[in-house]
């Protein structure tokens, strides 16, 4: 058996937890459109996430509406006042 244990990991690290914490699964599948809208843009737009910006936006303003994650700015998300570029990408 190796240092890292029966299964490779590490166990003498503590794992560190997401910057945001955990947030609630979308069971009851409130924002399916919106996810769905913003997955298939990306997949149109050869993943290109900068075109699809204004629909995950969309979709993180319904998971704080249902409260599947804590309200925040979202100037504090990426999404401040449009520059030059956002604007022309329709955020």
């Amino acid at each position: 058996m190796s240092a890292g244990g029966a299964f490779g990991g590490n166990r003498g690290l503590r794992p560190v937890p997401p910057e945001k914490g955990i947030f609630p699964l979308d069971h009851l599948h409130e924002c399916d459109s919106e996810k769905k809208e913003y997955l298939s843009c990306l997949k149109t737009s050869g993943h290109k996430s900068e075109k699809c910006r204004h629909l995950s936006k969309k979709y993180l303003q319904c998971r704080m509406e249902k409260n599947l994650m804590a309200k925040q700015d979202l100037s504090e998300l990426g999404f401040g006042k449009p520059s030059g570029m956002e604007a022309s990408l329709g955020d």
